[in-house]
């Protein structure tokens, strides 16, 4: 008879099978992260992620080492699974993780860095972070994608100030895709950066006007370096990386940065640059104005159209001297101006009561039922109609409103007086909007553009605007005449020509309006 001894044997050969199999998955991992993919072992023991991750696929191509994998999270539901393991996704990875290495070697980031990617609805951004080494990283999105990315609240970046010293906003999300304000979210990243922690951005936009708006947004950020480098997918082939510092009090201090003006302003170069490439005034008269708008209209060169307007906070129409809506806010703003996609604030500063009624349906619109003049009194207005026709509200024309200039004068004209309100326009732009606005203007003040102008000059109200449409009123042709002159206006053509001139000399964008 056999002694039962077999029995011990038998779970002994089990157990020891059952360690070598284990060892044999060990190595054969080893051998496959190493010599496969190239990858030194760096994330854990024995090439193993952290718990919250499980190794998918390995990278392709010849990026760099350690940005050879794609991970997703285990709790991760098929959709992000599939986000995660996509050849785009590895590829973003790739081209993050040399750009971080870069910023590393200049000195911006560190291991110890504590860091936040804005923006970033797939995290491949801050995937790339962690792999070279930045651990304390985290991204942050309209919606979350656990474990990079969490949600942004409504309140906004749910951080402390100074809270991070290294912030980055990637593939052009500051400007293109944020789902939020841009000043909110710049306000934010302002707040949470540590004095001294570096921003740098990625942006596609590469023109003067659009760099300086830029900087303009981060008033408590100087500029270390700007350098162009090459992207990583079509939808961005070159990129312009922006490298900002945040100051520390005193250099803070030591300018107002609360976005108004003093009484002189001095226009910035970039602006006089997109002067020299607007469309060139037209010297000679034209005999017949009305035709020549119609003309020149297709050879204005709009500023949207001559640069990247995405770098401001705000968006604003000013109409001074609106009249109906459809005189230039329905028939030509709002059709034709190049908005580059932004929805602009629209104030429609109009004189005559015969068109408040129809402002009050308009939505969007802000009515300021005043006349726009260099100081706050009460002015009378001559209102004038059409010859030979019934002075009748609908009837009224395009430049039928105009200072008395004279109490006797009141008697020497077919039509009536009326007292109205005036502001000073130029205080008023300068309580409404700010340097980092984008301001476009039509002005049509039958004649006050005289005295508007320079006292725009006068209080530096001038700088708050990116573009201006003035018309210029002289005593023109008549369209009822022909060989008569209009005796309404005593100002020519020469000086009219005169004030656009000097109004491109000292750097303001302005065009020609009939």
């Amino acid at each position: 008879m056999e002694p039962p001894a077999a029995k011990p044997n038998f779970f002994s050969n089990v157990l020891v099978k059952v360690l070598l199999f284990g060892v044999l998955i060990i190595i054969v991992r080893f051998a496959y992260i190493v010599t496969i993919t190239g990858e030194s072992c760096n994330l854990g023991d024995f090439c193993f992620l952290p718990e919250s991750f499980n190794l998918v696929i390995a990278g392709t191509g010849s990026g760099v080492s350690t940005a050879n994998r794609a991970v997703v999270s285990t709790s991760a539901g098929p959709t992000q699974r599939d986000l995660y393991t996509s050849k785009d996704w590895i590829k973003a990875v790739h081209f993050y993780s040399d750009v971080f290495r870069d910023l590393v070697s200049d000195g911006y980031l560190s291991a110890i860095s504590k860091t936040m990617c804005v923006e970033t609805p797939k995290g491949e951004d801050v995937f790339a972070l962690k792999e070279i080494g930045i651990l304390d990283s985290i991204g942050i999105y309209k919606k979350a994608s656990k474990p990079l990315v969490i949600s942004l609240k409504e309140s906004g970046l749910p951080f402390d100030e100074n809270t991070f010293d290294f912030i980055f906003s990637g593939g052009d999300r500051l400007d293109k895709t944020s789902r939020r304000p841009l000043d909110l979210t710049v306000s934010d990243i302002q707040r949470t950066l540590k004095p001294e922690g570096f921003f740098v951005a990625h942006v596609s936009s590469k023109d003067t006007y659009s760099f300086n708006s830029f900087l303009d947004l981060f008033n408590s950020c100087k500029l270390i370096k700007s350098r162009d480098i090459e992207g990583y997918d079509s939808s961005m082939p070159f990129i312009r990386e922006i490298v900002l510092q945040k100051k520390v009090g005193s250099e803070i201090l030591s300018k107002n940065y609360d976005g108004k003006l003093g009484n002189t302003c001095s226009v910035p170069g970039y602006k006089r640059d997109l002067v020299r490439n607007a469309e060139a005034l037209i010297t000679e008269e034209p005999l017949k104005p009305w035709i020549t708008l119609k003309r020149n209209i297709h050879n204005i060169k709009y500023l949207p159209a001559m640069a990247d307007i995405s770098f401001k906070s705000r968006y604003v129409y000013v109409d001074v001297g609106a009249r109906s809506y459809g005189s230039s806010i329905g028939s030509w703003f709002k059709k034709q101006y190049p908005k580059q996609n932004r929805t602009f604030d629209v104030y429609a500063i109009e004189a005559d009561k015969a068109f408040y009624e129809e402002y009050r349906v308009k939505k969007g619109i802000k009515l300021l039922p005043y006349a726009a003049w260099v100081r706050n009194e009460t002015l009378r207005f001559e209102i004038n109609h059409d010859p030979g026709k019934e002075a009748k509200v609908k009837e009224r024309g395009m430049g039928r409103i105009q200072l008395v200039k004279s109490a006797s004068s009141s008697g020497s004209f077919s039509g009536e007086v009326n007292e109205i309100e005036g502001f000073d326009f130029a205080e008023w732009l300068k309580s409404t909007v700010t340097e980092k606005d984008f301001v476009v203007m039509k002005m049509d003040v039958e004649g006050t553009e005289f005295d508007l102008i320079p006292r725009l000059f006068e209080t530096g109200a001038i700088c708050l605007i990116d573009e201006i449409f003035l018309e210029c009123h002289y005593n023109r042709w008549q369209r009822c005449c022909p060989g008569q002159r209009s005796s309404k206006y005593e100002k020519t053509y020469g000086q009219c020509l005169d004030l656009f001139t000097s109004l491109r000399d000292r750097g303001v964008l302005v065009h020609q309006w009939w």
